[in-house]
């Protein structure tokens, strides 16, 4: 696939005499009565206004068709995205935080439609900005050879305060390095009702569970996100890698359109899913990139790869043994459990081959009292003591396990 970036545009840049002479520090925010987008003969427009210029860049994604904007920076509070979606061309709007110092926006469009032109439009009164690009209707060959983003210089920079470290299986000798991953974040809500998001949701009991471990003495903690921001879900196993983790943890807290399914269930990774209802809920976290326009056309090819599958050999009983840990220790804190709290499913980030990794779905968001549990101090407490707990027994069964296998 040829990949080309349309643009990468310092729309700072030919400010006014006016605008020139404010001191541009807080983050652009959206012009609501500038900012549409309409069809137009043969393709779309989107109009974008800003009460300042900042650096952009724009390209499409395919598989599904998308729109993909990147900014530095934008606040989107205030912006409603049904009131700038007025195009038949565009199914749907979606912006947010998409990685420290950066916002997006993506439009997801019902067809194969190419940029055509870029350009942004400076009041010189006001010191606004209108970003204005036209798309055109184009084949679905040619959409698919120019969609891609090109890098950005600075984009792949590891995130600070990751060190490289090459780690054997644990032995019970010293520290369990357990890296936590909140679900969602940034342009990925996750999950939502009542006002409350999964992602919030998720973040704040990861904090409160590294708190837990920390306290606890012979745990390290890592998280994948620190802050409401996305992450790739290659991002998220890329981090257990590089600080060489000894345990990865997901953490989620699902809705269900259908039934009234509540309490905690741990999964581990499968080929083919225990059941349909664990099927429909992989799908839906594994959309998790899609939603948030990051091109996946590389992603995952190597996770068919023999050596990979030799490595799960061993990998995958010790999941198969922490997630069991993880249900009896959520269990003694009598807290309630799903009807089938051990299931399987083909989560993408549970396809590491050498770190043991489960999710943890702490509950429902449709289930009114799940989501009070996890709104619920206490509640959140007890569910930490018991991960707590389950890490340590099982820290001390793996570590027997490995001997065994080295004599």
């Amino acid at each position: 696939m040829i990949r080309i970036c349309l643009a990468l545009v310092i729309c700072a840049m030919g400010l006014g005499a006016h605008a020139q002479g404010r001191e541009l520090t807080a983050l652009a925010r959206v012009e609501m009565a500038q900012t549409r987008i309409d069809d137009i003969g043969g393709g779309l427009r989107v109009r974008l206004g800003l009460s300042q210029g900042v650096p952009f860049r724009v390209f499409t994604l395919d598989e599904p068709a998308r729109l993909v904007m990147d900014f530095r920076e934008v606040d989107w509070r205030g912006v409603d995205p049904k009131l700038i979606d007025w195009a038949e061309g565009a199914k749907a709007v979606r912006m947010g935080t998409f990685r420290p110092g950066w916002s997006r926006m993506v439009v997801d469009m019902a067809g194969p439609f190419a940029v055509d032109t870029t350009e942004a439009k400076t009041d010189k009164a006001s010191g606004t900005v209108q970003i204005e690009v036209v798309l055109r209707e184009v084949s679905e060959a040619d959409f698919a050879s120019a969609a891609g983003a090109a890098p950005l210089p600075g984009w792949d920079i590891d995130q600070p305060g990751l060190p490289a470290v090459k780690q054997a299986r644990q032995t019970g000798e010293g520290k369990l390095l357990v890296v936590l991953d909140p679900g969602h974040g940034g342009i990925d809500p996750g999950a939502e009702n009542d006002g409350d998001s999964e992602k919030e949701l998720m973040l704040r009991f990861a904090r409160e569970l590294r708190d837990e471990l920390m306290r606890a003495g012979g745990f390290d903690v890592a998280l994948t996100r620190e802050e409401d921001k996305f992450v790739s879900l290659e991002r998220r196993v890329a981090i257990a890698h590089k600080l060489g983790a000894d345990v990865f943890i997901s953490l989620h807290a699902d809705a269900l359109s259908e039934g009234r399914a509540t309490g905690a269930t741990v999964y581990t990774l499968s080929d083919s899913a225990s059941d349909k209802a664990s099927a429909a809920l992989a799908e839906r976290h594994n959309r998790a990139n899609i939603l948030a326009g990051v091109d996946l056309t590389e992603s995952d090819d190597v996770v068919a790869d023999v050596l990979m599958d030799l490595a799960r050999m061993e990998t995958q009983p010790r999941a198969d043994q922490l997630a069991r840990a993880v249900r009896l220790g959520i269990k003694e804190q009598g807290i309630a459990l799903n009807s089938r709290p051990l299931r399987s499913a083909g989560f993408s980030v549970l396809k590491s081959p050498d770190i043991p990794s489960i999710l943890i779905e702490l509950g429902f968001l449709s289930s009114r009292s799940d989501l009070d549990h996890l709104r619920d101090p206490v509640w959140r407490a007890a569910m930490a003591a018991g991960i707590r707990d389950a890490l340590e027994a099982w820290r001390i069964a793996d570590a027997a396990a490995a001997k065994l296998v080295r004599q």
